[in-house]
This record gives structure tokens, sequence and C-alpha cells, in this order.
């Protein structure tokens, strides 16, 4: 129990009482209090020694017993250091630690301060070896259960997850959390919101184009409402928050454990072969620096040029450039790279060269009247579907400003608790935010739809673009050079029999040049010299 040498001295007595979980805690009587009133019955009852309760509260709910991150702990211990506590009383042994390591190190410090430890369902003496040892009994005993119930817990996610089951977590832009049933719905706005985020990222360079992109418009990460009325989330999308939800596979209607995916009881928001190209892209960027030392960056043509002596694609490579030297730029055919270079009739073309010979040709084909008519049709047609994704937008930011109208009156009411005042003050302070950036972009999408109803582009600015495009490659960037390409071809088939070039255009159009390009296909043969 005590040291007989303080029996008439008094005892002042810590109570420091814990539960793991939040759940009951917001009730008048809660567990905490239950494990305080059967300690101050146990110091009542040793008031004869002089034990007396001390008003300080050490409360941790909500905290595990498995390490020593709590506050209610923490401030014990600096207490005991202080000379202001003489005994530790608990209800339980667990209560205070759960594991044998922490427990060893508390118990240090209560050696060291001369502070003795009680547990009231537990008696034993810890100033005796016998004392320790039993104290040590049962703390192995609290830690293996600890260990059980863990791995109960990982248990039921993976089953609850091998059934497709949501187990929780921070909640992700495009659904909302049903409380009662604990499943993922879709949250409408939010769903379009996500969808367009995956177009901006195939149609954006990279994950900062992407961003820059998001940040116009005003858009923001998920946010929500806690239990407890506190607005959380609504922040900025960085590099690892876009690419979380990009790669997020609850996107397509699955979910996953342990790198295990399965299939989910939510409905997906995304169209998976939007999501395989997003995958694709992600992987695809993963050029390192050594590799572009090293030429092997992807190159303008990369993906179109291929030798069709040996039915494989040629790559962008470098050589020279040693010291100040210059470095020469060649595509070679990947077949003749693996098995050498006398497998293949013409296994390298210069780079620079075969880029310019590109657009020299581009720029000289003729337009018949049938592709010239297609291509016109298809823009306009572009236009359309532009104006169509503008205005579902338009009419989701219009639930979304009345939502948000609502939500700023209803917590523009003052709730009287103090407590809650700084929360609420909080969350309308956010919503106003909100609402403000959703009027921001409603204005610029009407701007948009505006200057997209002026009409498609004529023939002539479209035969037009073809015949600026070498002005405009003197202009571009290499990254620009290779998406522009991209666009407009589908293919450039190398014959090495006769050094010609074969280029096949992409159907995606040609307005861009002039605005975004869409074209049809047409195929043009030239001589390489």
């Amino acid at each position: 129990m005590i040291d007989t040498n303080k029996r008439t001295k008094e005892i002042r007595c810590a109570i420091y009482t814990r539960k793991s979980t939040t759940e009951g805690l917001e009730q008048e009587f809660n567990s905490l209090d239950a494990q305080r009133e059967s300690c101050s019955s146990y110091i009542a009852s040793q008031r004869h020694e002089g034990w007396v309760e001390i008003d300080k509260l050490y409360d941790d709910g909500g905290f595990t017993g498995g390490n020593m991150e709590r506050p209610a702990l923490k401030q014990l211990l600096e207490d005991i250091k202080a000379g202001m506590i003489d005994c530790i009383v608990v209800y339980k042994v667990d209560r205070l630690s759960r594991s044998l390591m922490d427990f060893s190190r508390i118990m240090d410090t209560f050696d060291k301060s001369g502070v003795s430890f009680v547990s009231v369902t537990q008696q034993f003496n810890t100033t005796s070896s016998m004392g320790r040892l039993t104290l040590n009994i049962l703390l192995s005993f609290a830690q293996f259960e600890r260990e059980i119930i863990s791995e109960r817990t990982r248990d039921k996610m993976s089953a609850a997850r091998r059934k497709g089951k949501y187990i929780g977590g921070r909640p992700v832009l495009g659904y909302d959390i049903d409380r009662s049933t604990k499943k993922l719905i879709v949250n409408e706005m939010e769903a379009e919101r996500v969808r367009q985020i995956f177009e901006l990222y195939l149609e954006c360079e990279g994950l900062i184009g992407t961003i820059a992109a998001i940040e116009a418009r005003g858009w923001r990460s998920k946010s929500w409402v806690t239990k407890n009325d506190k607005l959380l989330g609504g922040g900025f999308f960085y590099k690892t928050s876009l690419h979380a939800l990009l790669t997020n596979p609850i996107y397509i209607g699955k979910v996953t454990y342990h790198e295990e995916t399965y299939e989910g009881e939510h409905q997906g928001i995304v169209d998976p072969a939007v999501f395989a190209a997003v995958k694709k892209k992600l992987h695809s960027g993963r050029v390192n620096l050594g590799d572009r030392i090293h030429g092997k960056s992807p190159g303008v043509l990369a993906g179109l040029l291929r030798c069709t002596a040996c039915n494989s694609l040629m790559t962008h490579s470098t050589s020279g450039g040693s010291g100040r030297g210059k470095r020469y730029r060649y595509y070679v055919c990947n077949r003749a790279t693996k098995r050498g270079h006398k497998t293949c009739p013409r296994p390298s073309l210069p780079a620079e060269e075969v880029e310019r010979f590109i657009v020299a040709q581009l720029e000289s084909l003729t337009i018949d009247e049938t592709l010239l008519n297609d291509t016109c049709h298809r823009v306009s047609k572009s236009i359309a579907e532009k104006g169509e994704t503008i205005q579902k937008e338009l009419s989701l930011l219009k639930t979304s400003l009345v939502n948000s109208e609502r939500a700023i009156e209803a917590f523009s009411i003052p709730t009287g608790d103090t407590k809650r005042e700084t929360t609420r003050l909080e969350s309308l302070a956010s919503l106003t935010e909100q609402q403000t950036r959703d009027i921001r972009r409603r204005n610029e999408l009407q701007d948009q739809l505006a200057k997209i109803q002026a009409g498609a582009p004529d023939r002539f600015t479209i035969m037009n673009a073809i015949k600026n495009l070498q002005g405009l490659w003197e202009h571009l960037t290499m990254g620009e050079r290779s998406r522009l390409m991209t666009q407009l071809v589908t293919s450039i088939d190398h014959d090495p029999s006769d050094s010609t070039l074969s280029i096949t255009l992409s159907p995606i159009g040609l307005k861009s040049f002039a605005t975004n390009p869409t074209d049809s296909s047409n195929q043009s043969a030239s001589n390489l010299k």
C-alpha cells in the first residue's frame, strides 16, 4: 500500500482515469466518472491513514493505453516531479498503461519521486518485490489483451474490405458518409468536380499544371462537418493530395486493404477507362534525373515514330557531350538497341532533322473538301460538348450556392454556448469563403460560355492553323512540341528500305493552333534525305 513512515503524514492522492474511445463521453455520467467515483470511495476508506484526494483532475478520454502520448498523463508526471503528489490511484492497472515498457518508465518516475501506486480492484504493494512481480504479471496480461484486440480489429477490417464495405477514414471528395449506415453515398456536385479533375489532368502538363487549373476554378479539397458541428477540410490541393485523389480506386467503385483491391458496395463516379488513362500518364511521367542526363528523356516524337522493317517503336537518345562538347539527339529503333544495330537497315535517325521534316510535311498537306467539312463538323461538335459541360457545372454551382446560403443562415445564429461559439464562427467564415469562390467561378464559366457560343472556327481558320505551324514551332518548348505533335499525329512510320516517312494524322482536330486541335485522318508519304 504505502510506506509506514508516511502514515502519520497527509498522503496527497491523485486519481488518474482513461478511456480508449470518445464514445459515450458526452453523457452526463460516463466511464471516466465511474472510474473516478470508485477511486474516490477507496481514498475515503483510507482516510484514517492520512489519505486526501486532491482536486485536480487527470482524465484522458479517447486515448489508447498503448503509448504515453496522453495530455493528462504527461501533466500527471510533471506534477509528480514537482512534488505535488504522494500517491497515484487508478481503477485498474491497464488504465495507466497497457505496455510493459511504458509502465516500467512510469514506475521509474514514481520510484524516484517516492510516489506510491494503487489499483482499487487489484490489491498489491509496489514497494515489495512480490508486489512488483504481481504487477508485471497483470501488465503482461493487459498488453496481451491489447494485442489480441488489435488483431481482432485488423481481421474485422480485412473481412469488411473483402465484402466491399467502407471502414472509415477521412471523407473523400465526391462522396458523403451516411452516419446511420456507415456507407458512402455519391455527392453529385462533388462527383462532377472529381470527373473534371481527372479530365484536367489528361489535358494539362503534369500535377503542377492540373493544380493551377484547379486553383483557377476556385476548387478546394473535401470539406465536412463533424458531430460537434466543426467544419474541417476545404484546403488547397497540393501534389501529394492531388496524386492521392487521382490514384484512389474508390472512384471506380473499389476498396483497398493492404494493397489488395476488392469490389466496393458504393457506386463508382469515374469511368474506369479514364482512371486507367490517368494511371498510365502518371506512370509514364516518372522519368528520373539520371535518365534525362543519359539521354533517355521521351523526345518530341516519343510513342509516334516506329520502324516498319523491325515493327518496333523508335525511342529518343543522345550521344556525345563530354566536357563542353555538343550533344546530338537521335531516334533509335528499340529492336536494334536490344539485338544489335546490324539487325536493322537504318537503326537511328537524327532527331532534330526528323522533327523539322515532319513539321514541314504537315504544313504542305492539302486538305480536300470532304476532310475539311468533316473537320469543321468535329470542331462544332467539340464546342457544343464543351458548352454542355459548362452548363452542367453552372447548374451544380447554382445548387451549391443555394446550400451555402442556407448553411450560412444556420451558422449565423449564435449558439449561446461559449465553447461552441468559436467553432461556429470558424465554420461561418469557411462557408462564406467557399460561397465567394463559387460566385467567382460562376462568373468565369458564364464568360467562357459566352465566348464558346460565338461559334466554331471557319474553314479558313482551320487551314491557316496548319500553315502557321512552322512559325509556331520555333516558339515552343520541347514539352509543348511533344504535346502538340501527339494531338496532331497518330503515328509516323519510318521505312528504312527507301528512307520514307508515312504520317497518319490524328482525328482529334486542328482548332487549337488557332485554339484547340481537332482533325481527321490523313496520310502522307515523303522521302527523308
